[in-house]
């Protein structure tokens, strides 16, 4: 299995994802353009991932995200909880400024 990594952009958030370390990182705003198709590979790359039981680590910082956005972050929630429902070790770190609504 490859890493997941996509360059940030004006719109997109950073996504790296690496199997090797167990780290999965988005950092940034999100607000493409067509987030569905900015989130599939992201989507398909963790039902991948957690085909098998992991231990990983999980770090979001983003600081601002659209509606259609939230409803993909949502779907990738439910990721993770499935994985932990079938024996995966997970730790989430959402990073936030503490002045933010």
């Amino acid at each position: 299995m490859e890493n997941l990594t996509i360059e940030a952009t004006k719109y997109s958030p950073e996504v790296n994802f690496n199997q090797e370390t167990n780290i999965l990182k988005i950092t940034g705003k999100s607000t493409p353009e067509n987030t569905f198709e900015f989130f599939e590979p992201i989507t398909k790359w963790l039902k991948e991932y957690f085909s098998e039981s992991k231990e990983c680590t999980i770090i979001l910082n983003i600081p601002y995200f659209n509606s259609s956005s939230s409803r993909v972050i949502y779907d990738i929630f439910d990721i993770f909880s499935d994985a932990h429902d079938e024996g995966s070790k997970l730790i989430i770190n959402w990073e936030y400024n503490e002045n933010s609504d």
